[in-house]
């Protein structure tokens, strides 16, 4: 070690580069892999990933297509490469997926490579949920020592929402895997100032952009503000190479954006979920700033148009008016913490935002399960590796010595890690719009790091000229985690048994860390290992049943999935019976059914129906009116229009109305259907009513 790395380390504490020195060159093939496998950091980490592994593919064929939007949209973009560019929802080119590219990219070239199936839409999911988890104990072990990379990979690897978006096709697998390898040369141009790594941290996070667009900006600030304070050169220098990262991030970023806009909207599909056709428009509207700032879809803002369902019959509209009013909406508009329960114990709906904004949202209903159970550990633990890193500054120094200590990897991983901890923690817990619970995904990493890093400080700390401050903050951390925890078990009656357990052995624990110092490392390993058991054993619950696609959670109670295609029982009966008719009786060349929603035409799409939703997801994108209606009709490329369904309470478009309206409702013992119900389907022929459509 030489002089710089002695100075920097406090008195008391471990070197933290001590044991990743390289072995000497003269060292044969042999003799390394002698030492690799001879030390238990390895086997340590063997262990995490095959823990990872376990969480994330166990019992994960159950899950059929899971988000089977995404699913179908995959599918849809097999049939051409027009339709893979522009990710179509559907095989004709209508609308478009309402997500930037690439993590629908993934799932296609991996059907493509290996066949279309469930497993290869869910594996690669799960594959870069384990590499996350690699790549973060990377991160950590390279600056922090191997026990930090170890501690922070477990705890990231458990972390329950990161298993359950694993387990699902979403793009948050993607999006928090590109995000690491973000920080990764983001912390690399810091030590180095290279300019070819921190070009490297524009471009991943470029990519994450066109996977999940504002999200991916999370890490900005922290990348940017450790280049800034930690990365060597004048601050000319410094200054101008993030000014060029900052320009091929946004070249990166809006490259497909821009191709998306430069074509004429005839030639491409309706960007889905917008309101004026514009990738512009999605992306800092209904996926960006409404979701901080609200936004209609998001909580007590679901649409719910009166006149909008189907009148089949004065008796049926009567039924359907007495229906809305006792639930205040369709069954498919969710209410959270007020869904009933099935008969099994799980909730008949999903939960589908996060609680009350404000700074314990993270721990209250809808986020608390999915997120909370290290988060106080990972708060505390980033101020003590604040603490570590710059206990030294407080005395005057040389500038040459304190120019090194500038250049700490520890202050580095704190404002890097720290600062994406801490932006993910501050959106989710302030955002008024569009907050999913499995959107606390995102803060496995940042939290998975701070809590590896932070143990690993309380040691150095307990073990330096600090020793009381650092148990008085350690204190603090074990009695808010074990709070939060035990508030969590209580709340989804959950391992209830194991809470004098975790109070006994916390207090056993700290007290051994109370009375001897050299006690520190092995108490503080038995201590991180006994708050991760309760997060890892709820992650566990995600194995046992079918993940709910659109909004992947775990829990015991969380609502579950159907698994295949999406719907079962006597619904799959209904689509099976619904798709021979259309089949038999002359479906549209181009489209063989339209529905109002994308969630009622995926499990479509997956049966090999050639599917459309003229409203896109939500069932209200004015993606074609009467007018465009009638043109694809009567080209022959459409016939039928099925409305209802999930989301039919939130009024349409021009083009359902039009079909409402103008087109032959089919009676459902026509083609083997249930009786009109409310919210039930109802299929409608448009042959020879284009007069009609183009005039409504």
């Amino acid at each position: 070690m030489n002089s710089a790395q002695q100075t920097a380390t406090p008195r008391g504490s471990a070197p933290v580069t001590a044991e990743l020195a390289p072995l000497a060159p003269r060292a044969g093939l042999r003799a390394r892999l002698l030492v690799i496998r001879a030390h238990p950091r390895h086997a340590a980490l063997a262990g995490v990933l095959a823990l990872s592994a376990v969480l994330n593919t166990y019992r994960l064929s159950q899950n059929g297509y899971a988000n089977v939007f995404y699913s179908a949209g995959v599918k849809s973009m097999l049939h051409s490469l027009h339709n893979f560019f522009f990710v179509s929802f559907d095989a004709g080119g209508l609308v478009s997926v309402d997500k930037p590219p690439l993590g629908v990219w993934v799932q296609a070239l991996s059907a493509k490579l290996f066949g279309f199936s469930p497993l290869s839409l869910l594996l690669p999911e799960a594959i870069m949920g384990v590499l996350a988890v690699a790549l973060l104990y990377r991160l950590l072990a390279r600056r922090l020592g191997p026990a930090a990379g170890i501690a922070g990979a477990l705890a990231m690897a458990v972390f329950p929402s990161f298993v359950a978006v694993s387990r699902d096709n979403g793009v948050d697998s993607l999006l928090i895997l590109l995000l690491l390898l973000a920080c990764a040369a983001g912390l690399n141009a810091v030590e180095t100032g290279r300019w070819r790594s921190l070009l490297l941290s524009a471009l991943l996070v470029g990519l994450a952009f066109n996977t999940k667009t504002l999200a991916a900006l999370l890490v900005v600030p922290g990348i940017g503000l450790a280049y800034f304070a930690c990365a060597p050169g004048s601050l000319y220098r410094r200054g101008a190479q993030l000014l060029v990262a900052g320009l091929v991030m946004a070249a990166v970023s809006f490259s497909w954006m821009a191709a998306v806009e430069l074509t004429p909207a005839a030639k491409r599909p309706y960007v889905g979920s917008s309101t004026n056709n514009s990738e512009l428009g999605l992306t800092f509207g209904y996926n960006g700033f409404g979701r901080v700032s609200g936004q209609i879809g998001g909580p007590g803002r679901v649409p719910v148009r009166p006149g909008a369902l189907v009148p089949f019959s004065p008796k049926a509209l009567e039924t359907i008016r007495k229906h809305r009013a006792a639930r205040k909406g369709s069954g498919a508009e969710f209410t959270g913490s007020s869904a009933s329960l099935l008969a099994n114990g799980r909730n008949k709906n999903p939960i589908p935002f996060g609680g009350p904004t404000g700074p314990l949202r993270l721990f209250g209903t809808g986020l608390g399960d999915q997120a909370g159970w290290l988060v106080p550990f990972a708060f505390f633990g980033l101020l003590a590796l604040a603490l570590l890193a710059l206990a030294e500054w407080r005395s005057p120094e040389p500038s040459e010595l304190r120019r090194r200590r500038r250049r700490d990897p520890r202050l580095a991983t704190v404002l890097v890690l720290g600062g994406w901890f801490l932006a993910e923690a501050l959106v989710l817990s302030m955002s008024k719009g569009i907050v999913h619970p499995y959107y606390a995904s995102a803060l496995a990493p940042g939290t998975g790091a701070m809590a590896g890093a932070g143990a690993v400080a309380f040691v150095a700390l307990l073990r330096g000229r600090m020793r009381w401050w650092a148990l008085g903050l350690l204190a603090a951390s074990v009695l808010a985690t074990l709070g939060a925890q035990i508030v969590l078990l209580h709340r989804e009656h959950y391992m209830i048994w194991f809470i004098p357990l975790l109070m006994a052995g916390a207090a056993a624990v700290f007290t051994a860390l109370l009375l001897r110092e050299r006690f520190a490392a092995p108490a503080m390993a038995l201590l991180f290992c006994l708050l991760a058991v309760a997060p890892a054993a709820y992650a566990t619950t995600t194995w046992m049943a079918p993940v709910e696609g659109t909004f992947p959670a775990a829990g015991p109670k969380a609502a579950a999935g159907a698994g295949g295609v999406g719907v079962s029982g006597s619904h799959l009966q209904t689509y099976r019976q619904l798709i021979r008719y259309v089949q038999s009786t002359g479906a549209g060349s181009r489209w063989a059914l339209f529905t109002d929603s994308a969630p009622t035409a995926a499990p479509f799409i997956l049966l090999g129906l050639n599917a459309g939703a003229l409203a896109g997801y939500s069932g209200i994108d004015p993606a074609l009116g009467g007018p465009g209606l009638a043109r694809v009709v009567s080209r022959g490329e459409a016939r039928y229009v099925l409305l209802g369904g999930e989301f039919a309470s939130r009024g349409g478009n021009r083009a359902t109305a039009a079909a409402l309206h103008a087109c032959r409702l089919i009676p459902p013992r026509v083609w083997h259907g249930p009786e009109i119900s409310p919210f039930g389907l109802a299929l409608f022929d448009c042959a020879g009513r284009q007069r009609a459509l183009a005039a409504s």
